[in-house]
């Protein structure tokens, strides 16, 4: 890649980290086309932050400008990603040193980590260890979770198109149940994911308005789970309307604060795993009414659906890439990207810097107004705030056999400098 006599010094170094989502790929495609405009050279760590330690890195200025705009349309993680938390500086001080090392070997000068609360942490620690080591690096965090609980940002990239998808789901699913019910399922529960924030769930509400449109029940991890008031509540819209939707998140839990599904397993960032809280519901259902259900657990499924993402997602994903480019070569470090709301109708936004500071190791929850008074629906507030962010269609094209055309980088690797480390 050829950098012109004005171009900043230095690369760039981007990766993306944890669950991916549909709209990822588009930020990917805002930070290598806003770096090329300014003449800076992009590598990006194969999966995250562990490539980045294991010094696995992809140089972009080979792949051709069709393929990174390709990106914008393409759902997954164009470069690996990873679940992968890093520990304090006290604790793995050589962990820190050999990302120094590996950063200072290929000349980089920015980092882009793109993730949620933890890969927030990541960034900030990092730029806390550049100036503790004397090495210039500028570190921006960049958003993206599919569950909506960054601290600061009005909304998280990814959100929009999982909540999209989700009240879809729940209405298009609602109409084959109600078509069934008379002889067939009386009860559909649909899980989706949200650990400790209940936003995807409350997106299903988008599906229907009304005590006899779906979904009839949204189950929050913010409301403790009161077995007998859930029962009470489907046996009644049961009787009412003949059928009942439940939208359940995954972390919902019990009065002594356990997960109703928890598997008694941990993930690598010491997160509960859970085994699925659909069956669970469905089993009470089954014991206690004795209705015939169905239950769905749409998992990868709602954060890859990018044949049905929000337009509002997508261009707030390219946007928030962009703009940390040109907060990186400005010389700001350790910040983020945010999404600010400044109106609801018409929905209007724009993109503000904010210090990691204030967004790592935090998290948003639905405000206690958004909630119903049952605890079982989302208030008006919850739906001029949802609304917005599911607005507009971005298909990807298609090909002649039906299928989306989507993109599959190259991802020619850069030559090792540095000794094997194993994290």
């Amino acid at each position: 890649m050829k950098r012109s006599s004005r171009s900043p010094a230095g690369r760039l170094l981007y990766a993306q980290s944890g669950g991916v989502t549909a709209v990822i790929n588009a930020t990917a495609a805002g930070v290598i086309e806003a770096a090329r405009a300014s003449g800076v050279q992009v590598y990006a760590a194969h999966n995250g932050i562990l490539g980045a330690l294991r010094e696995e890195l992809i140089d972009t200025s080979k792949e051709p400008t069709a393929a990174i705009a390709a990106l914008r349309h393409t759902p997954g993680g164009a470069f690996g990603s990873c679940r992968y938390k890093l520990k304090s500086l006290e604790a793995n001080r050589a962990e820190y040193e050999r990302l120094i090392d590996v950063l200072r070997a290929h000349d980089i000068r920015w980092f882009l980590y793109n993730g949620g609360n933890d890969s927030a942490d990541t960034a900030l620690k990092i730029s806390q260890l550049g100036k503790a080591m004397g090495y210039d690096i500028r570190c921006i965090g960049v958003p993206k979770t599919v569950d909506n609980d960054l601290a600061v940002t009005d909304c998280c990239p990814g959100f929009g198109s999982v909540a999209k998808y989700t009240a879809v789901a729940t209405l298009e699913a609602s109409l084959d149940v109600a078509s069934m019910a008379d002889t067939s399922t009386k009860v559909f529960i649909l899980e989706v994911m949200g650990r400790h924030a209940g936003w995807i769930a409350a997106a299903a509400g988008l599906a229907g308005e009304g005590a006899d449109a779906p979904p009839h029940l949204i189950l929050f991890p913010e409301r403790v789970f009161d077995e007998e008031a859930f029962l009470a509540k489907v046996k009644a819209t049961v009787e009412r309307v003949g059928w009942c939707t439940v939208v359940a998140s995954e972390g919902i839990r019990n009065k002594e604060g356990q997960f109703l599904a928890e598997a008694g397993t941990r993930d690598a960032f010491g997160h509960a795993q859970l085994g699925g809280v659909a069956p669970v519901l469905a089993a009470l259902v089954k014991e206690k009414l004795g209705y015939k259900y169905h239950w769905a657990l749409p998992d990868y499924l709602q954060r890859s659906a990018r044949h049905l993402a929000s337009k509002t997602d997508a261009d707030q994903a390219y946007a928030v890439g962009k703009a940390a480019v040109e907060y990186a070569l400005a010389g700001q470090n350790a910040v983020m990207p945010v999404i600010v709301r400044t109106s609801d109708a018409p929905y209007r936004w724009k993109i503000e810097s904010a210090p990691l500071a204030k967004i790592a190791n935090r998290e948003k929850k639905m405000p206690a107004s958004f909630f119903t008074r049952d605890g079982f629906g989302i208030t008006a507030a919850a739906r001029r705030y949802l609304a917005p962010l599911i607005q507009g269609e971005a298909p990807p094209p298609y090909g002649k056999d039906g299928l989306p055309k989507y993109v599959q980088l190259k991802n020619v690797a850069v030559g090792k400098k540095l000794p094997p480390f194993k994290p």
